[in-house]
Formats: structure tokens, sequence, C-alpha cells
């Protein structure tokens, strides 16, 4: 059995995934990427120069875990708290825009089509392809790093409180 997403470190996976759209050049981006904020709730656009790359990554490694996935679900995920000054705060939405226009990028590398069955995207045979063999290279190159954890139980018979040790006063 092969190494999937699953398996991997998630922040690892995306930014590797971003990397190679980033590599690919293939992946058509807006004119207005470097100026638009994703949310009405946000202040600022992204300090990355990648963010459209690492989003569109996030989003496959979703579509991965989890499919279909559509432009109001992505709203929803990516959205945040809309600070009101002095009036209490409520959620907010992300922009639509910004999800769709990664959906028709990704749609574009042959990554993503939109789903026959539900409303949504999926990944494509090839989108899946290049994630397998993306997150097989990340568990790779962490395979030191990644142990196992031994789980510790509790010996029969010993109460949770150190023998010899004496109440605490208050």
């Amino acid at each position: 059995m092969g190494i999937g997403v699953k398996d991997v470190n998630q922040h690892d996976f995306i930014n590797r995934l971003a990397a190679f759209l980033k590599r690919s050049g293939k992946m058509k981006l807006p004119d207005w990427m470097d100026i638009v904020k994703t949310g009405p709730y946000k202040e600022l656009a992204p300090y990355s120069e990648d963010w459209f790359y690492i989003r569109a990554a996030a989003l496959c490694r979703r579509m991965y875990m989890r499919a279909p996935l559509g432009v109001g679900t992505v709203k929803r995920v990516y959205g945040g708290n809309q600070r009101n000054g002095t009036a209490p705060s409520h959620f907010s939405q992300a922009s639509g825009g910004v999800a769709r226009k990664i959906f028709q990028s990704l749609e574009g590398v042959k990554m993503v089509e939109k789903s026959s069955s539900r409303k949504g995207r999926i990944l494509t045979a090839r989108g899946r392809q290049h994630c397998d063999i993306i997150a097989a290279q990340a568990y790779r190159k962490a395979k030191g790093k990644i142990r196992k954890r031994k789980r510790v139980l509790p010996k029969k018979g010993v109460s949770k409180k150190a023998k010899g040790s004496k109440p605490v006063k208050k």
C-alpha cells in the first residue's frame, strides 16, 4: 500500500504542492491577484506572493480528503471574524471570486473537474496522482523526523498520587 496525502504533514504537503503548481507555470493567474483582499473581513491583501498557489494547494488537499467541494463551502471554510469597531464581531464569509478563480485555474491544469453527480468540483485522476506523488516525496523527505509515539498505560494497582508525597497545604 502506497503513501497518501493523509500520511504526511499537511503543512509540508501544501507547500510542496504549491511549489509544484508554481513551477509548472500552467496555472492562469488573475490580473488582480496582487491587490485583492481574500474576504471583506480582511484589512489588507495577503503578504505572500505565492498565496494563490498555496490556497489552490490547500483546496486540492481538501478535495482529496472530502469531495466534492463548491465555492460556497470554500467561502465558509476561509471565512473569519468581521470586526465592527465597538459593535460585536460577527462571522463573515470569504470572497467567492477568489475561490471561483482558483477552481477555474485548477480546471485549466486538468487537476479538477465539475462533479457530474453532485454540485461542486472533484479531483481528476491526474490531480489525485499528482497529490499522491508529492505526498510520497514529502514522506521520504521527512522519514527520519516521523516517529510513532508509544502509548504509556498506567500500571495496575498504582494510584495517580505519587508514593510518599505529602498533601499540599492551602
